[in-house]
């Protein structure tokens, strides 16, 4: 594989650039994504919510991108026109005051934070929590098992890394099934009633408040940690020379753990599913390996999975703090950038056969979870989630198959996640 992308092939004026953000796109992008690549690599179009911005599609554009300084994740450099305001965060997330998290941020503010962060959401953290998702994961499956169908987004996929965040972070079990029906108005983006995602939102802020005020008094009586502490009461202990989070920081932390880790995880085990049922001997390979007692495909497995359809399609918001160039175009400052990390990650210029799914992958430095200083934190919790989740859908429902077309299935309308909005599976009941 080379380092430097080859120049842009000039399209043939006869070929018209392919239409993005259909219905068409979106069940299958790739072949569009494979276009921009060869012919417009840093591409302008207009958005379906009628901002402007550049899609970045190549990966050593891309990976560059990821981490260069002058691209900034405050949406206050974006030189907004007046219909595009408020059209680039995560709706509702200006209003509610969740603005401070680290997807909006830039350093010295955002090292701050998310050294804050890290000493309370650890690898140790992460690593004690396993028996946990293992449980969770058992007790979803128990309760279609027996039925010999499911739909796998619905009863498995959404639920589990809902109740897994919840957990983590310390919110009460009673308060749970709120934090779904929130969640689950996010997740449908267009798909519920208008204004519905800054609503549950708004909600969302509420509840958090009050349970960092509630955790920040019970805690205010010890300086030491307990065993099995939450996430929340660390986040709110955690301190860097003295300075701890503010209230305000704190729930907007929670709040973008939960919203960036829950969705992804949605579709990282959604999207892997459907591609493990769509790929038989990947899939034989696979639950062969799990058999012996062995996890080092399954672990490569996800690495492979996020790269080959992956829960993130574009990262995050990027806006351009002064002019720049960037695969051969100039980019004013002021202007949005949009990376496309599965545009990348299919790139032939960095990965052999980009568009097979080989689970056993070895080269495999994939953007699944971004690259840089914004490198998602939370990437060892959905990787745990992910081969949790595949393994024992695998060997409790070996005989696991789609239930109908994969053309019938739709996959959710959105700009920066990819995920299926239905999977309906068959398989033979368990016995209870």
């Amino acid at each position: 594989m080379t380092n430097q992308p080859s120049h842009p092939t000039p399209p043939n004026p006869a070929t018209p650039t392919p239409e993005l953000f259909t219905w068409e796109f979106a069940t299958d992008p790739y072949p569009t994504y494979a276009w921009l690549r060869e012919h417009a690599p840093v591409h302008r179009t207009r958005l379906p919510s009628g901002v402007e911005a550049w899609l970045v599609t190549r990966y050593v554009d891309a990976k560059h991108a990821l981490a260069d300084p002058r691209l900034s994740k405050n949406p206050a450099h974006h030189d907004e026109p007046a219909h595009a305001k408020g059209k680039t965060g995560i709706p509702g997330e200006r209003k509610a005051e969740l603005m401070t998290h680290l997807l909006n941020i830039d350093p010295p503010d955002h090292t701050r934070l998310r050294r804050l962060v890290s000493k309370a959401f650890t690898p140790r953290r992460v690593a004690e929590f396993a028996p946990r998702v293992q449980e969770l994961t058992n007790d979803l499956i128990d309760r279609f098992a027996a039925d010999g169908s499911a739909d796998l987004i619905h009863d498995f996929a959404f639920p589990l890394p809902i109740y897994a965040i919840c957990d983590l972070l310390g919110v009460p079990r009673e308060d749970q099934d709120d934090f779904r029906d929130w969640a689950g108005m996010m997740i449908r983006h267009g798909g519920g009633p208008r204004g519905g995602v800054a609503r549950s939102v708004k909600k969302m802020r509420a509840y958090l408040a009050d349970l960092i005020h509630r955790k920040r008094e019970a805690l205010s009586d010890t300086s030491a940690p307990t065993p099995g502490e939450d996430l929340l009461s660390g986040l709110i202990r955690a301190s860097d020379h003295g300075e701890h989070l503010t209230e305000n920081e704190a729930a907007a932390m929670a709040f973008i753990l939960l919203f960036a880790g829950f969705e992804t995880t949605v579709n990282l085990i959604g999207n892997g599913t459907y591609a493990l049922l769509t790929h038989p001997e990947q899939r034989a390979r696979l639950e062969k390996s799990l058999a012996a007692g062995e996890s080092d495909l399954l672990e490569t497995g996800v690495e492979e999975l996020l790269r080959y359809d992956g829960p993130v399609e574009l990262a995050t918001w990027r806006f351009a703090t002064r002019p720049l160039t960037l695969g051969g175009q100039d980019i004013a400052a002021g202007d949005p950038v949009l990376v496309v990390l599965a545009a990348a990650d299919r790139d032939p210029e960095r990965f052999a056969d980009p568009d097979v799914l080989d689970l056993g992958r070895r080269d495999n430095q994939h953007l699944g979870y971004g690259h840089g200083i914004h490198y998602c934190l939370g990437a060892p919790l959905a990787r745990l989630e992910g081969q949790t989740a595949l393994a024992t859908l695998l060997t409790r429902l070996p005989d696991l198959q789609l239930a109908g077309d994969p053309a019938d299935l739709r996959w959710r309308g959105g700009l920066i996640m990819r995920g299926l909005r239905t999977l309906p599976v068959e398989f033979t009941p368990e016995r209870r």
